[in-house]
C-alpha cells in the first residue's frame, strides 16, 4: 500500500517537471506576439484622431477670407463716384415767360416819365427776357429831353425821348442796350447795340403811346421787342397816362372792308344787268297773233 502511494507521488513529480520544462520553452513566443499587436493597434488609432481635428480648423479659416473682401468692395466704389462727380454747366437763369413792368422817372416829386411794358432782346441763338423784379429804373427829365435807363444784372436798356413843341409830338430819338449773357451755356458774351436815327413811339404832347407788340431792329442781327407797351414822357397829369395814341398795327383799318364792299356791289350790278339783257332777248323773240 505504501509502495503504491510512493509510486504515484513519483509519477506526479515527473509529470510536473516535464510540464514545467515545456512551459519554459513556449512562453517567450506567446508573450511577445500580443505585445506587438497592442502597440500597433494603439498607434493606428491615434493617427486618424490627429488628422480629423485639424481639418475643420482649416475649413473655418477659409470661410472668413471672402467675408472681408466683400465688405471692402462697395466702400471703394462709393468713394470713387463722389470724388469724380462733375459740376453742372452754367445755364440761363431768367424764366421764359414775359412779365410786364412799371417804370417811372421823377423830376423832384412829380412823375415826368411813365412806362408800362414787357421787354426782351432777341438774337439769332436765343432770347433774353427782362425781369421787372430784378430791374431798376432811373433817368432824368428836362424841358425837351428825357431818358429812361433800365438796369439789371446782365446789362441795361436806355430810351432817349425828344419833345417837339413845333410839331406837337414826343418820340424816342435814340435807343441802345448792352447785354452780357451765356445764350449757349458757355462763357457770357457781350452784345451792344445803339440806334440814334429812330423816330419811335410818336405821340402828341400830353398823350401816351400804346402798342400790343412791336419789334425794333437794332442792327447786326439784334432786336428789341416791346410788348404790352404804354409809355408817356412829359406833361403827365395826376400820375396817370394821357389819351392813348395807338400804333399802326393796333389801329382799325377800314380800307379792306370798304374794298370788299365795293367789289360785292359791282358784282351785284353786273348780275342784274346780265339778267335784264337775257330777259329782253327772250321777249323780242315772240310774235303777236
Amino acid at each position: 500500500m505504501k509502495t503504491a502511494v510512493l509510486i504515484c507521488l513519483a509519477c506526479c513529480a515527473l509529470s510536473a517537471l516535464s510540464l514545467a520544462g515545456d512551459s519554459k520553452k513556449n512562453d517567450p513566443s506567446s508573450s511577445m506576439a500580443p505585445a506587438k499587436q497592442f502597440t500597433a493597434a494603439s498607434t493606428t488609432t491615434k493617427a486618424p484622431t490627429t488628422t480629423t481635428t485639424k481639418a475643420p480648423n482649416t475649413t473655418t479659416t477659409t470661410t472668413k477670407a471672402p467675408t472681408t473682401t466683400t465688405t471692402k468692395a462697395p466702400n471703394t466704389t462709393t468713394t470713387t463716384t463722389t470724388t469724380t462727380a462733375a459740376p453742372p454747366a452754367p445755364s440761363p437763369t431768367p424764366p421764359t415767360n414775359l412779365t410786364v413792368g412799371n417804370y417811372n422817372v421823377t423830376n423832384g416829386k412829380q412823375i415826368c416819365l411813365m412806362a408800362h411794358m414787357a421787354l426782351q432782346i432777341k438774337l439769332a441763338n436765343g432770347i433774353f427776357i427782362v425781369q421787372p423784379k430784378d430791374t431798376n429804373a432811373k433817368g432824368t427829365c428836362d424841358k425837351t429831353t428825357a431818358n429812361l435807363t433800365l438796369t439789371f444784372k446782365e446789362g441795361n436798356i436806355t430810351f432817349l425821348f425828344n419833345k417837339s413843341v413845333a410839331n406837337n409830338t414826343v418820340y424816342v430819338g435814340a435807343l441802345s442796350f448792352s447785354l452780357s449773357y451765356p445764350f449757349m451755356k458757355t462763357v457770357a458774351k457781350p452784345y451792344n447795340a445803339k440806334n440814334v436815327s429812330t423816330h419811335l413811339f410818336p405821340t402828341k404832347i400830353g398823350h401816351s403811346y400804346s402798342c400790343k407788340n412791336e419789334t425794333i431792329f437794332m442792327g447786326s442781327g439784334l432786336y428789341l421787342e416791346v410788348s404790352q407797351n404804354q409809355i408817356q414822357a412829359f406833361n403827365i397829369t395826376k400820375d396817370t397816362f394821357g389819351s392813348p395814341d395807338l400804333c399802326p398795327a393796333d389801329q382799325s383799318n377800314y380800307k379792306i372792308a370798304i374794298a370788299v364792299g365795293v367789289t360785292l356791289l359791282i358784282l351785284v350790278v353786273i348780275v342784274v344787268v346780265v339778267y335784264l339783257l337775257s330777259r329782253r332777248k327772250r321777249t323780242s323773240g315772240y310774235q303777236s297773233l
